[in-house]
């Protein structure tokens, strides 16, 4: 059975969430597979891992570096692991069919989106048939997570 946490977006977007998520997976000595949407989102999110704060590194890498292996964090458009990650992150509306193969699952959603709440809701209905223990986790006004419901 995965932890799978549902991450409603609301205050601010992936690209201030989801960094800093990996440095605490990376400070808790975890490796990271991370599914984006397309193959240009994944170069996006490349990007934003060297440049998102002038004082922090996250090593990682993407089929286009190569050496999977050798990456604490993989970005990438399959559902696939070739870094032997146990930290699973959906980004998009991505879904994995290999969520139970992690020991947690990161499922973070657009609050602002109608459509991408509600594919996130499906989603959690999905996994908690499946047997996972699920949990839902919103932004707080301060940039925090609170854990409702």
């Amino acid at each position: 059975m995965t932890d799978v946490a549902f991450y409603h977006l609301t205050r601010s977007p992936l690209e201030k969430a989801l960094p800093k998520l990996l440095e605490k997976t990376l400070a808790a000595g975890k490796r990271a597979v991370v599914i984006a949407g397309s193959k240009e989102r994944v170069e996006a999110l490349a990007t934003l891992l060297w440049t998102y704060d002038q004082d922090a590194w996250l090593p990682h890498g993407t089929a286009k570096d190569g050496s999977a292996e050798d990456q604490p964090i993989w970005l990438t458009v399959a559902d696939e692991n070739p870094n032997a990650a146990t930290f699973l992150f959906l980004t998009e509306g991505a879904d994995s069919a290999h969520t139970d193969d992690y020991e947690r699952c990161f499922d973070l959603f657009d609050g602002n989106d109608a459509d991408a709440v509600a594919a996130a809701r499906e989603r959690w209905t999905t996994r908690k048939a499946e047997g996972h223990a699920v949990t839902y986790w919103q932004q707080t006004e301060t940039g925090g997570w609170e854990r409702k419901g």
